[in-house]
This record gives structure tokens, C-alpha cells and sequence, in this order.
């Protein structure tokens, strides 16, 4: 996201007004979010190249219907901030599930119990992990933090974009399909100097450097993205429209409530088809579409889930808690497994107590022809 800010003054967003004069200070330029990510997910050899791009296009991807849990820091109180400023972020996260999508997005008191842990760290700026790539990340550290004033417009957008992050959406203008030709000594200088600072790398790795297309969800590049930043003048030489700026409308664009629903579809209404135990449950499903089961123990033990078939798949078992801190009903996930990538099945085993009820889930990654794989439990 770049937005059109000014410059930071405060190091504490607790202590900073939430004007967003006396909060951002006097120096308006454009202030960039940086995509934090981790090491892709490597390939085995002889994966096929059509198999390759749709494990990637998944790679970070939530299982439809999970529970995305998000705190605030407290302390230490650098990484704190005003009501006002936590309120605009949760708008935010009301205004992506809005949209129908089949997360679920639930705010808990303890960044020691969220998988999205929140800090406004005006230096650091805005950032954000890439979608299950929050599960990597060492528990003491943030996974998201915001940088400016979110109560303006603009820094509506911000929020909106880094949350896009965390749902497992990389940058717009990173899109190979978009055709952007950069003056790339003029980027790295801009983003060289005040109020980002960064370096040749952080600036290759945000701007410069293309995605690559087995990543990229639509062959189509979309300038209004929310996902996508603002440029200033003289930093673009093609397409030659945009020589002299582009400027995203904000907010949510049509495509990206489009892909947010696509990869997220709304959760069909009524309880999922049930499970029995030595009972193969066929999945016909095309790549990225998920069935949800339910399992209820019959007795108390461990019970093995597994799939079969030549299929990629990721295998989630989760149970609904009323757990102190959390709302009832969240899902608590027991169990998961990725056999993207690898000639095994997904399988996972866990220990329940009869009358036990569990949420079987099952996305997948890849597969030839649909109707060629089945789960099971035992």
C-alpha cells in the first residue's frame, strides 16, 4: 500500500494524538507497507509444471472456513495505540468479511492466543505476512503492524491492503500480466530517501521485482487493487498512462471482492455431510475447492483421517471451543496436514473422547480430474 502521509514524528501511537496532523506530523510523501515473507515452499523434483502452479497459487491460502484470531499489543506501549486507530482496523476486517467470503475473522485479548498479532510501530511502517505464513512466525513477534494514521482514508486503504496480506494476497503491481516498465534508478532513489528509507533489496523485493506468474491468481492486472500501490510522477515509463502518477481509487476494487470470494466462497448454510468410521467419503472437487465433513466419536480414542488418491491436499481436523478469550464457536484447529508436492497422503491422527464432534476439512491443491480421491476415517 502506498498512501499519500506524512511523515511519522512519534515513536508511541499510544501517545500520539489521533489527528492526524499532530499524529503523522508535517511532511507529506508517499509511505509504503513492505510484504514480509518467508522462504517459498519448494518443489520436489519432477513435479509437473501444471501441478507446480497450482500448489504455488495455494501455497498460502486458509482452509475455507477458518477462524483467523487477531490481537492487539498492550505493551510494550510503542507498539500500542489510540481506540481510534484499533477501531479502523477492525472495520477493515468487518469490511473483507462483508463481502460474503467463508473466513471468519475473531479479535482475542491475548497476542499470545492470535495468529495475527497487531503492532503500531510508527518507524517500522506498515507491513504484514503473506496468509499462513502468520503460522511460521516466532510467537514473540508481530506478524502485522501499521505505521501511520489509519482514520483517514488512505489509511482506511492501508488497513485493507494489509489485511488483503494476511488472507494470502501478494502486491498488485508486482503482477507479471501488468506490463510496467519502471525507471528503476529513480524507484530506488525515491525509496532510498525519507520516510522509508529502504534498501536496494527491500525496494527490489516490494516494486521492482515481478511475481512469479505461477503465483499470480488472474492472467489480468488490476490498477484500482487494493493490493496495489500508489506511484508518484516520474517513477513509471510503461504503460506511458501513468508516466505522470497512478493513483488506485481505494479501497476494495470489483476484482479483488471477485478473487476474495473465489479463493474464500460464502459456507453453504446447514451442517456438513457426516462421517463414519471405514466409511470412504469421495471428494469430487477441482483444484482450490474444499468439501467440510463432520465427525462425531463413537468411542474414546485415537482416530486416524486420511485420503486417498493421486490428489494434493490439505487435511484440517477442527473442533468449535468456547475457550476463555475466544467467541463461542471458533474453530480450534487439532490437526493438519499438507501432502502438496510429495507422492504420500495427507493423514493426520487425533485423540477424542466420545461424543466429540470434529470438522473434517479438505481443500484441494491439485488434481487431474475430480472424483479421483477420497477421505476416510478409522
Amino acid at each position: 500500500m502506498a498512501t499519500r502521509s506524512k511523515k511519522p514524528t512519534a515513536t508511541s501511537a499510544s501517545a500520539a494524538s489521533t489527528d492526524a496532523g499532530s499524529y503523522l506530523g508535517n511532511r507529506v510523501t508517499l509511505h509504503y507497507c513492505t510484504m514480509r515473507t518467508v522462504a517459498p515452499q519448494a518443489m520436489p523434483a519432477g513435479v509437473a509444471d501444471k501441478r507446480a502452479k497450482l500448489l504455488l497459487l495455494n501455497a498460502s491460502k486458509w482452509l475455507n472456513g477458518s477462524t483467523l484470531t487477531y490481537a492487539f499489543y498492550n505493551s510494550p506501549t510503542n507498539w500500542s495505540a489510540p481506540t481510534a486507530q484499533k477501531n479502523a482496523v477492525r472495520a477493515a476486517f468487518a469490511e473483507w468479511k462483508a463481502l460474503g467470503i467463508g473466513l471468519n475473522f475473531n479479535e482475542v485479548s491475548s497476542v499470545a492466543n492470535a495468529q495475527i498479532r497487531i503492532a503500531f510501530d510508527l518507524p517500522a511502517g506498515s507491513s504484514s505476512y503473506i496468509g499462513t505464513d502468520n503460522l511460521t512466525i516466532d510467537p514473540a513477534a508481530y506478524t502485522m503492524t501499521f505505521g501511520w494514521d489509519l482514520t483517514t482514508p488512505y489509511g482506511h486503504t492501508t488497513a485493507l491492503h494489509e489485511i488483503g496480506h494476511a488472507i494470502g494476497f501478494p502486491h498488485e503491481h508486482q503482477n507479471p500480466k501488468g506490463g510496467i516498465v519502471w525507471d528503476e534508478p529513480a524507484v530506488y532513489a525515491s525509496l532510498g530517501g525519507p520516510p522509508n528509507n529502504w534498501s536496494r533489496a527491500t525496494t527490489f523485493h516490494n516494486i521492482i521485482e515481478k511475481i512469479s506468474p505461477d503465483t499470480v491468481q488472474n492472467s489480468s492486472w488490476d490498477p484500482n487493487s487494493v493490493m496495489h500501490y500508489q506511484f508518484e510522477a516520474g517513477l513509471i515509463l510503461k504503460p506511458a498512462k501513468y508516466k505522470n502518477g497512478l493513483t488506485p481509487k481505494g479501497g476494495l476494487s470489483a476484482r479483488d471482492k471477485t478473487w476474495a470470494r473465489k479463493f474464500y466462497p460464502p459456507l453453504p448454510s446447514g451442517a456438513p455431510a457426516k462421517m463414519a468410521l471405514f466409511q470412504s467419503q469421495p471428494l469430487k472437487l477441482a483444484a482450490n475447492q474444499q468439501a467440510d465433513f463432520q465427525f462425531v466419536a463413537p468411542t474414546s480414542r485415537s482416530y486416524t483421517f486420511r485420503t486417498f488418491g493421486t490428489a494434493d491436499t490439505v487435511l484440517a481436523i477442527t473442533q468449535a471451543t468456547a475457550k476463555k478469550g475466544t467467541k463461542p464457536g471458533v474453530a480450534k484447529m487439532l490437526a493438519h496436514d499438507d501432502d502438496g508436492g510429495h507422492e504420500r497422503n495427507s493423514e493426520v491422527q487425533v485423540k477424542l473422547k466420545k461424543g466429540d464432534k470434529v470438522q473434517v476439512k479438505v481443500r484441494m491443491r491439485f488434481v487431474e480430474k475430480a472424483g479421483e480421491s477420497a477421505v476416510m476415517v478409522f
